[in-house]
């Protein structure tokens, strides 16, 4: 101890300090974000892990805030980190309002997700070409059928498949897969290898979740265990996870049914991106708060 010069003590609890300065900054590099970007899955697309979503109700909550409006929101999303932005052809209006409000920001710098109307199968190239028109962008990140509902979509609607397939190998569209509505539809997702990205809804409590009536009304509960199995098995097999409907598609009215949805969605480990229709910067900001909070607990 008599050996142990100052310059050694200085030259110790520097390194000291120095090391926890690092562990510091690693332990705050690993905290996870609702605005990080993540892989879907092995689908090849990142995504930050919070969607804005255009289709509350159709998308009457967000044509209702006006293209004004509307723009600011989408920009306010933007500078708060959410890159990810996701419409429908079913959605009147929305991918065109979509694409104005994007209009001028780099186009690598965000993603954006639409969903193919299933009835449209006379010229799907030139609809995927419209959709793209719509959104004023050369390339959709990612493309979904919309709305599946039966056990036999993935047959059904095979043309489909190929004609997305080809515009995957033209590097039009990056990454296709379908939404999800009922629970004899999500039984076909696992094992289903076409499956870039699955988009299905999740909550802790079953509100407009997968039932075998549809799970369409808010009074009709959804089969929670069945569906988090189902979810479990294509995030497994490597099919990117989308989950939606955690607000309840607007019913979590109180903070505390919100907290419990977002709480239980962020801590399943088997959901990549989640994606959410917002009306207000509040809700927005809320949504990243609770995301990072239950992401870390």
């Amino acid at each position: 101890m008599a050996n142990f010069s100052r310059r050694d003590f200085l030259r110790t609890t520097a390194g000291a300090a120095g090391a926890l300065a690092i562990g510091g900054t690693a332990l705050a590099a690993a905290k996870r974000a609702a605005t990080d970007w993540v892989p879907l899955g092995q689908s090849g697309v990142k995504v930050t892990r919070l969607a804005f979503g255009t289709g509350t109700f159709g998308g009457r909550v967000q044509r209702e805030l006006g293209q004004e409006g509307f723009n600011k929101l989408v920009r306010y999303a933007y500078e708060r980190g959410i890159r990810f932005f996701e419409t429908a052809d079913n959605y009147k209006e929305m991918p065109t309002m979509l694409g104005i409000a994007l209009k001028g920001l780099p186009r690598d710098s965000y993603r954006v997700m639409t969903k193919y109307r299933l009835k449209d199968q006379e010229n799907p190239q030139a609809t995927i070409d419209r959709l793209r028109t719509e959104l004023q962008t050369e390339q959709l990140d990612v493309l979904l059928l919309h709305c599946v509902r039966t056990a036999d979509w993935s047959e059904n609607f095979k043309k489909l498949r190929d004609e997305f397939d080809e515009a995957k190998h033209k590097k039009v569209i990056l990454a296709h897969g379908a939404s999800c509505h009922g629970l004899l539809p999500l039984r076909a997702f696992p094992d289903n290898k076409w499956l870039d990205v699955a988009l299905m809804r999740v909550n802790h409590n079953g509100t407009r979740m997968d039932s075998l009536q549809g799970g369409e009304s808010a009074e009709i509960k959804g089969d929670v265990p069945e569906v988090i199995s189902h979810v479990a098995k294509v995030h497994k097999q490597g099919t990117g996870v989308i989950a939606m409907k955690i607000m309840g598609e607007g019913a979590f009215k109180d903070p505390e049914t919100r907290d419990a949805s977002v709480k239980f969605v962020m801590q399943l480990g088997t959901v990549d991106a989640v994606t959410i229709g917002f009306k207000s910067p509040a809700e927005i900001d809320e949504a990243i708060e609770r995301m990072g909070r239950h992401l870390n607990a």
